[in-house]
């Protein structure tokens, strides 16, 4: 421990508290707590503007979807995932905490490496989907620079070139994992001004170039049985259903629960809208003007002339980044820590997470709309929607938002459970879950559709908002009694 670190809870309390905290993971201090709503706001531009974000709402064009109900889906699944963020974010201002000592309230002082760790390898697959994002960006930057790097050939989802810039742009995010969280903050408040410039000045090249009218008769593509709506939705809150579990990680330094607030709406429904619209306007762009919708905004950029793609693609480098580091380490760097917090700290989470997120392979994810939209988003989205659903409930209705603090970092305490494992968290997690599970794997194409139920097809549209309602639940009404 730092010795010039202070906390409301003693470091090493009676029970052998070195097993489950350190400085990292203990309340912060009265000192630490200096975010206000615009850092909080500035935290979320700097998150959302992003290439997945970018290509959200044009992705769901290939899927059935008008441009309008795409931009508007996109809005509205943000305003529905921002409501159990800003409830789990009040326990991380409240109490100081991150969301692994969170989590031990109802999972148990052990138990909670459950949560955390799927948390954690979803942060993971995410940093690497960034870090694929980040390195076609670098890859075409090169090439306005006049390397000549190949892109794939025939058959091939990335080139050589291409995965050695996938490389080089992971290894630049060991920096802020050394320097830690404030090093965040300040790339964030620095890069977000500069993203919405970039944003406004590709839009406003694009109106000029093209008239409005023309870009926005984009037509939707005609799929089988219609577009699925509520499976969309479901992939859309999921999008961000990573965040509303571990935000505590980022309220716990807020000066008061109204900068978190404040600084969190501000932030996340309407820029997710209109950063996505500005992807569907340059998916159209690239259309009209090159003869090929470019989902990714690297290929539109590289076919617009040397200075201007310069300029876009390190942009789209620092976007990026500041995504990656903020949503896609913090998390990881916390959970991991929970599994052995006398060895694991912060900065040895964030490495464990970078080096996870290498055996990952994003290319292959994102070969489909569908694959990214309905398998990746809609998959995890059910895991951690049942996790929402537990800590909500255990915090608000049944703990009434206070916590035994003390108890957090120790063995032998009120959350004890079993072992340290509380076995109704464990079962309402799989209760709200297993349902999903069929409808999972005929989406991801493990077993025919065929062979699945139409009902449990269905019920995976719903995953996200199932299985927070059944795993949450069943919680309440087998909880042990308080």
């Amino acid at each position: 421990m730092n010795p010039s670190y202070t906390s409301p809870v003693p470091p090493l309390a009676e029970g052998g508290n070195d097993a489950l905290a350190n400085a990292d993971l203990v309340p912060t201090s009265e000192a630490q707590r200096h975010w206000r709503w615009k850092d909080y706001a500035a935290l979320w531009v700097g998150m959302v503007i992003c290439v997945p974000t970018y290509t959200m709402a044009s992705s769901m064009l290939d899927q059935g979807f008008s441009w309008q109900m795409a931009i508007w889906l996109v809005f509205v699944a943000n305003c529905i995932v921002l409501v159990p963020m800003l409830l789990i974010g009040r326990a991380g201002t409240k109490h100081g905490i991150p969301f692994p000592v969170l989590a031990r309230a109802s999972f148990g002082v052990k138990g909670a490496s459950l949560p955390a760790v799927l948390r954690g390898l979803v942060a993971c697959g995410w940093f690497s989907i960034n870090c694929y994002f980040g390195g076609l960006a670098l890859h075409g930057l090169l090439n306005t620079l006049g390397m000549g790097l190949a892109a794939p050939a025939a058959g091939e989802t990335i080139s050589d070139s291409q995965f050695v810039c996938f490389l080089a742009f992971w290894a630049l995010h060991l920096g802020f994992i050394w320097k830690g969280l404030e090093s965040v903050r300040v790339l964030e408040v620095v890069a977000a001004p500069l993203m919405i410039v970039a944003s406004v000045a590709l839009v406003a090249w694009a109106f000029v170039t093209v008239s409005p009218a023309q870009i926005f008769q984009l037509p939707a593509k005609v799929v089988e049985g219609g577009p699925r709506t509520w499976a969309a939705l479901t992939g859309l809150v999921g999008f961000w259903a990573t965040l509303a579990l571990n935000i505590p990680d980022f309220t716990r330094f807020a000066r008061s629960q109204r900068d978190q607030v404040i600084g969190q709406a501000i932030g996340l429904p309407l820029p997710m809208a209109l950063f996505s619209l500005v992807g569907v306007i340059g998916f159209s762009v690239s259309q009209i003007l090159y003869g090929k919708a470019q989902l990714f905004p690297d290929g539109l950029l590289t076919q617009m002339g040397p200075v201007a793609a310069g300029l876009g693609l390190v942009v789209i480098l620092l976007a990026n980044l500041t995504t990656n580091v903020a949503a896609n380490l913090v998390s990881p760097s916390y959970d991991f820590s929970q599994l052995a917090p006398g060895r694991i700290s912060f900065r040895t989470g964030g490495l464990i997470a970078a080096g996870l997120g290498l055996l990952f392979l994003p290319w292959k994810l994102l070969a489909t709309s569908g694959g990214y939209l309905f398998t990746w988003l809609g998959g995890y989205g059910t895991l951690l929607g049942a996790i929402a659903g537990i800590l909500l409930v255990d915090y608000y209705l049944l703990r009434k938002t206070e916590l035994n603090l003390r108890d957090l970092y120790r063995r032998g305490g009120e959350y004890e459970y079993r072992k340290g494992w509380n076995p109704q968290a464990v079962i309402a997690f799989v209760i709200g879950v297993l349902p999903c599970l069929p409808g999972y794997l005929a989406v991801s194409g493990v077993v025919d559709k065929h062979s699945v139920p139409p009902l449990l097809l269905s019920l995976f549209d719903f995953g996200w908002f199932f299985s927070l309602a059944v795993a949450g639940g069943y919680y309440r009404v087998a909880a042990p009694r308080r």
